[in-house]
């Protein structure tokens, strides 16, 4: 279907369900908005505009009705969704969607069966298909839906955001933040060095699992969601091989690690080729010590990655 210009008068019983049912609420739709995202949001939305694609039933008859579903169902999402992520995802959502306006509009590109959503010119834009104006409501921000626009969208002005995606941010937020100082607290406890450092390497990580994932049609899909899990799967192996190798209760072993890695850090790293083994290994370089795979073993056999670190040593 082709873009449709504004009806230019709607019917008299059309124009009051409209005022009854859309007008006389859309104040109150805002306020809730506003107060769920915590930041003053509008709704800008033009009845005349979706009645060029309104078809018999619900949208034709009752169109105030109609938008008015739309925004309950798209508030009631956003509640969801801020109960979810928390105060960081909340940010994010008011970062990537900075105009901080709901709007509507017709999908042109034919992305969505009945309904959906998407980010455009810093807008939330819930969008319906072609001849579907009404159809299947409140599933136009589902929480599948959503989470996709806000990945697919432009992220905000900041260099870890334009470099990670927000299904990667997200996944950093819940699975790594949360551990990463207790799992490194650990370390440092076995190793006795309460300074020990841990570099993530969240960025170089992700541009390299990137390139792998648009080459390699088999590369696992969730990738990006796991992002901060799996990191955090690998200092987790370090701890484990730390106790099975006994550095916890040998002092020699733990002086010959200082003198190793002088520089009081662990990392982990993409590499193209691997030395030791076929899926993960450490090396120390320049006085860190790596865990590492290639992009194509990202995540296999994970607790394995320090199995060698007495050869290292």
């Amino acid at each position: 279907m082709s873009r449709l210009p504004p009806v230019e008068k709607l019917p008299l019983a059309l124009r009051k369900n409209i005022r009854d049912a859309w007008d006389n609420k859309k104040s109150g739709f805002e306020q809730q908005l506003s107060d769920t995202l915590t930041v003053p949001w509008t709704i800008e939305i033009n009845p005349n505009q979706l009645y060029a694609y309104a078809e018999e039933g619900y949208a034709k008859e009752s169109l105030g009705d109609c938008i008015s579903s739309y925004i309950n169902g798209a508030t009631d999402k956003l509640k969801d969704y801020v109960s979810n992520a928390g105060e960081e995802g909340l940010k994010e959502l008011n970062s990537i969607c900075h105009a901080h306006v709901i709007t509507m509009d017709l999908d042109d590109e034919k992305r969505f069966t009945y309904c959906g959503v998407d980010v455009h010119d810093g807008k939330l834009r819930i969008l319906f298909a072609p001849g579907r104006l009404g159809a299947n409501i409140d599933d136009a921000l589902s929480r599948d839906v959503l989470l996709k626009a806000l990945n697919e969208a432009p992220a905000p002005n900041s260099e870890e955001a334009a470099t990670l995606s927000f299904t990667a941010r997200k996944g950093i937020r819940d699975e790594y933040d949360n551990r990463a100082e207790e799992i490194r607290a650990q370390i440092g406890e076995i190793l006795e060095k309460p300074d020990i450092k841990l570099n993530p390497n969240f960025e170089d990580t992700f541009e390299k699992l990137q390139q792998e994932s648009k080459a390699n049609t088999e590369f696992r899909s969730d990738w990006e969601s796991n992002l901060g899990s799996f990191t955090r799967f690998y200092w987790e192996g370090l701890v484990n091989q730390l106790k099975y190798q006994k550095f916890d209760q040998d002092d020699l072993l733990r002086e010959g690690f200082h003198e190793a890695v002088d520089k009081g850090e662990i990392a982990f790293r993409i590499v193209e080729k691997l030395k030791y083994n076929s899926y993960c290994e450490c090396d120390i370089e320049d006085g860190v010590l790596y865990l590492q795979c290639t992009s194509k073993t990202w995540g296999s056999n994970i607790d394995d990655a320090a199995q060698g670190l007495l050869d290292r040593l």
